[in-house]
């Protein structure tokens, strides 16, 4: 019982700390996006936090994933 719940925390921390990486990463991006591409007015803060989202979704989606599979080998 011990080592399920130690591998769900270990997905669990890998999902936050993937979130949190790509929402910087996103954050970042889409700043500099909707400067570059010159986004008017209020469809900036729109377009930055779509990629804010996006990004943070996907880099959670990935490090939880390999947080699984690390999860099951045994060294």
């Amino acid at each position: 019982m011990g080592r399920e719940r130690s591998c769900l925390a270990r997905v669990t921390t890998g999902v936050a700390v993937g979130g949190a990486v790509g929402g910087a990463v996103g954050a970042v991006y889409g700043t500099y996006e909707a400067i570059r591409y010159k986004v008017p007015g209020l469809l900036k803060i729109r377009y930055i936090g779509q990629t804010t989202l996006g990004s943070a979704a996907v880099f959670g989606l990935f490090l939880g994933a390999g947080s699984l599979i690390h999860c099951g080998k045994s060294y």
